[in-house]
């Protein structure tokens, strides 16, 4: 079971970028699959999720209405969209599957994860 998260990079604010979470060994449909992220000296922070079923979708207030989660089942991949980047969103991306906290109350927790994928934005 791994889990490869991609699409990292330095961009400007106001600027975007795509972050992919490839799955091997398991298929990413069955599980609840969320996006954190980690700046220096903070804490962990659930930026998106999305469920396994419905394909419902979550964001932290942070992060609402610039960023976007979604599922290509065909590539066994989900993706995060992030526009309107702004420099306090530069942080380690990680993604995670089976996450037990997936909802508008929070996005917590995660089974399985992949190595981080680092963002910056600077000007």
């Amino acid at each position: 079971v791994q889990l490869q998260a991609s699409g990292g990079g330095l961009v400007q604010p106001g600027g975007s970028l795509r972050l992919s979470c490839a799955a091997s060994g398991f298929t990413l449909d069955y599980y609840v699959i969320g996006w954190f992220r980690q700046a220096p000296g903070k804490e962990r922070e659930g930026v998106s999720c999305i469920t396994n079923m419905a394909g419902s979708t979550y964001y932290s207030e942070s992060v609402k209405g610039r960023f976007t989660i979604s599922r290509d089942n065909a590539k066994n991949t989900v993706y995060l969209q992030m526009n309107s980047l702004k420099p306090e969103d530069t942080a380690v991306y990680y993604c995670a599957a089976d996450v037990p906290n997936c909802s508008g109350y929070g996005i917590e927790g995660g089974n399985y994860w992949g190595q981080g994928t680092q963002v910056t934005v600077s000007s």
